[in-house]
């Protein structure tokens, strides 16, 4: 069986890893797309081989030949279009972050609920290999007891007014600045590796561009198992940085970059390296589960309750 697909958003992120893999996996078939420039919509249609387009994503979502969405526009419309593909018996694998705020994620939570579809947020970093690793290394006890994590995440993001991504700085459309856009990221592969968190604070500013949102914010989490944790995010650095580091009572983990894979494991006076890159498509193996979900009788491993738990701790973060 093939899960019958609607694309909703034919941006970046689409056009390099979502349509891609819609067209690609065995388990799939990409039926519609849907963008507000239908010349546009074609376009990609014909790009990707779906059979239809539409320029609106109401008319997607009505198409009684689709069995479930992938949403891919700005975070505003997430929860609206989320409710909408559920009330029409879709089921929703919805890009991140979920939504705006925590009580849109509920309402959306509700509405696959109610209308019995299941509820994916994309996060694909939880399907990376090497944060699996670092679970396993920290459950085996390898490097004692969990005490700091500290993650960078650095890129510079100028966009001008006419560039497509200027959305990710207008706040009614995106929420916030780094720590929404890709914060949230890191957020969900914290909880994975080291569990809940039990404390939040964080500072956030405006450090070189005038902007609605903050150019750079730092994050603090104490977790229920006694770690803390540092999270910091920039549009304004120019060094990019996509680190993240793990230090135990007993030894510790570094990824120089977390999208590369290469793990350096210190315990004691020993040290090793292990490889473990992540799909050449990152959205790959996010959206396998999804439909095994989906065809089968469990949930996606990064359901709602998983982006409701990240859009919490950004709602600390950003004291809401």
């Amino acid at each position: 069986m093939r899960l019958k697909w609607g694309l909703i958003g034919c941006g970046d992120i689409s056009r390099k890893r979502v349509a891609p893999a819609l067209r690609d996996l065995s388990g799939c078939d990409l039926v519609a797309v849907s963008r507000a420039n239908f010349a546009m919509a074609q376009s990609f249609a014909d790009e990707f081989g779906a059979r239809r387009a539409y320029a609106h994503w109401q008319e997607l979502i009505a198409d009684a030949d689709i069995d479930a969405v992938y949403i891919a526009t700005p975070v505003h419309l997430h929860a609206e279009q989320t409710i909408a593909a559920a009330r029409a018996g879709k089921h929703v694998l919805c890009e991140k972050p979920m939504a705006l705020n925590v009580i849109e994620c509920e309402e959306m939570i509700a509405a696959a609920k109610a209308n019995k579809v299941k509820l994916g947020v994309a996060y694909y970093r939880h399907f990376y290999p090497v944060v699996a690793r670092m679970r396993q290394i920290i459950a085996d006890g390898e490097i004692g007891q969990p005490v700091l994590a500290q993650i960078n995440a650095f890129e510079w993001f100028d966009p001008a007014p006419a560039n497509p991504r200027h959305w990710l700085i207008e706040k009614a459309q995106s929420g916030g600045g780094p720590m929404f856009d890709f914060g949230c990221h890191r957020i969900e592969v914290l909880l994975t590796i080291l569990g809940p968190i039990s404390h939040t604070s964080a500072l956030l500013n405006t450090v070189v561009f005038d902007r609605q949102v903050e150019d750079t914010g730092v994050a603090m989490f104490k977790f229920e198992r006694g770690a803390c944790a540092t999270l910091s995010v920039t549009h304004a650095a120019k060094e990019a940085q996509d680190t993240l580091d793990i230090f135990g009572s007993q030894g510790s983990l570094h990824l120089a970059s977390l999208n590369e894979g290469r793990l350096r494991i210190t315990t004691g006076e020993s040290e090793r390296v292990e490889v473990l890159p992540p799909a050449a498509n990152f959205h790959r193996p996010l959206i396998e589960d999804f439909v095994q979900a989906v065809l089968g009788p469990g949930q996606p491993k990064v359901d709602g309750e998983a982006g409701l738990a990240v859009a919490r701790i950004e709602a600390a973060i950003y004291g809401e």
